[in-house]
């Protein structure tokens, strides 16, 4: 989607600081952290957003999963603790039409979270 601030970022009309980098999948630090470790992962496919994925995307879903842990081992906070975060839709906190997960951790994270 040409007005898509992540699908830009995918194309690399937009530069971001990524720590990681698949067919699939790309990751890259949060502008704006709410932790030590903030990164979003997100799928190169443009989907909006959960409500919008199906049994078909299944393994996708999976494969960002994988990613997130392999990207948390490499960060240093698979030991100590992470947390990951989806927002879907305007109520649940999403700012962009494309869905993403955000992996925080570095810190002791607080719960409720919202």
């Amino acid at each position: 989607m040409s007005d898509c601030i992540f699908c830009k970022i995918i194309s690399k009309e937009i530069p971001a600081n990524l720590v990681y980098e698949d067919d699939h999948v790309i990751a890259f630090h949060d502008i704006s952290p709410t932790a030590p470790v903030h990164v979003l992962v997100v799928p190169k496919e443009h989907i909006e957003s959960l409500n919008h994925i199906n049994h078909e995307k299944k393994e996708l879903i999976g494969h960002i999963h994988l990613c997130i842990k392999e990207i948390a081992q490499e960060l240093g906070i698979s030991e100590s603790g992470y947390r990951v975060v989806n927002n879907c839709g305007k109520l649940g906190g999403q700012t962009v039409g494309h869905i993403h997960f955000h992996l925080l951790g570095g810190r002791q994270l607080e719960w409720p979270a919202g």
